[in-house]
């Protein structure tokens, strides 16, 4: 398996591609990024943006917000830098951890924000997991499409135009370049967000002959993305603050621990040096488990190649962090098969034909497990949604 020269991103990677230099394309948009951008005025455009809408709507803008490092910057960035008055739209996928939501309430009221909250039919939820599962070897459909969708349609209802993202994604992939305009359109939505899997397929591809929830397509609306035509008829845009700043994580991480006493978080599977990464979810560990048995990489990988595009670390330092931390079984996976109702025999089964060649998935049980368990293990709502095995698991 090929692996860049530069950083740790091997070929099976979804989105780039390994020059005959042996170096991937998403270090080339970061060097990109350092050497050709005008920073100054991708500024004086933002200026442009926020300026068009300040004061002239409900809000100036609506900021689609986890809890995570990067809508935390952005929130932060957009309510006392840029002084706008925002509307915070969080979508709930289910497996908020605890520092998540206290650093979310402090966020929201140091900087005084309306918030709106939605928190989808977990029946229906669940069904979705496994079916994504299945299909695409990923369970987090249902998180990633609401995530993108659900602020769409607050948009819409709220009459607030724009809405504003952190990073953009040519700073961890290359679907789009540092010189193209990326916004979170319908085209973007469909290239990268949805697993190649709309709503209306979902639906199809769902069992409800045996079920006590039945799905149907009115249930799965927050999985859409708005008709182009409502969209345009309210000029609704959807961007990112990355394309406008130079986006710089540690120190955007320093400057919301210091304005905001943003704490960082352990992470399964990711040094502790990395306690900014992905803490918003407690199946994250899980996720970043069944990259690495289709892919090859997890978690780890991925955050020393951002260091290492950045000059912050070296491909030895990394070499040998990626083989202590990638790919060790997460304590969250004995929760998640609760949720799924299936044996870990079976989820190895279900993620093995997902495998992406020249990858070759380890076998059930090959994989040391994480070392150390969450400290707030026992507090994640491990309720799976079924009577009798809730009852059970409380006795």
């Amino acid at each position: 398996m090929r692996v860049c020269n530069k950083c740790m991103m091997p070929e099976t990677n979804e989105s780039i591609v390994i020059g005959d230099d042996g170096v991937c394309s998403v270090c080339k948009n970061i060097e990109y990024k350092h050497t050709n951008v005008d920073w100054e005025e991708r500024g004086r455009l933002l200026d442009k943006e926020l300026e068009a809408v300040r004061g002239k709507y409900l809000y100036d803008c609506i900021v689609p917000f986890s809890g995570g490092k990067d809508s935390t910057y952005t929130l932060w960035y957009l309510a006392k830098v840029k002084k706008l008055k925002c509307l915070v739209v969080r979508f709930d996928h289910g497996f908020f951890r605890p520092t998540v939501q206290d650093n979310a309430l402090k966020a929201f009221r140091t900087l005084g924000c309306d918030v709106h909250q939605f928190t989808p039919n977990w029946q229906i939820v669940r069904k979705l997991m496994f079916e994504s599962l299945r299909r695409r070897g990923d369970f987090c459909w249902h998180c990633h499409t609401g995530i993108f969708a659900y602020p769409m349609w607050t948009a819409l209802r709220f009459d607030t135009p724009l809405l504003v993202w952190g990073e953009g994604g040519q700073e961890y992939s290359s679907w789009y370049g540092f010189d193209e305009e990326e916004e979170s359109d319908e085209r973007r939505f469909n290239l990268k967000v949805n697993l190649g899997l709309n709503a209306a397929d979902m639906l199809g591809m769902l069992d409800n002959s045996v079920s006590d929830y039945p799905v149907e397509d009115r249930d799965l609306w927050p999985y859409t993305f708005p008709p182009a035509r409502e969209l345009k008829r309210k000029n609704v845009r959807s961007i990112f603050l990355g394309r406008y700043i130079p986006w710089d994580t540690k120190q955007n991480v320093v400057t919301i621990k210091e304005e905001l006493d943003w704490q960082g978080e352990m992470v399964e599977g990711v040094p502790e040096a990395y306690d900014y990464e992905k803490i918003e979810c407690y199946m994250q560990g899980v996720r970043d488990y069944i990259r690495f048995m289709k892919r090859g990489y997890g978690r780890t990988a991925h955050v020393t190649s951002i260091d290492i595009r950045n000059g912050r670390m070296t491909r030895a330092e990394a070499e040998k962090l990626v083989g202590q931390y990638d790919g060790r079984r997460p304590f969250a996976l004995d929760p998640f098969l609760d949720f799924l109702n299936i044996t870990e025999e079976e989820f190895h089964d279900i993620v093995r034909p997902h495998a992406v060649s020249p990858n070759v998935m380890p076998e059930c049980g090959e994989c040391a497990k994480c070392n150390t368990r969450p400290w707030d293990f026992d507090q994640w709502n491990k309720i799976t949604g079924d009577r009798e095995k809730d009852s059970a698991a409380a006795k």
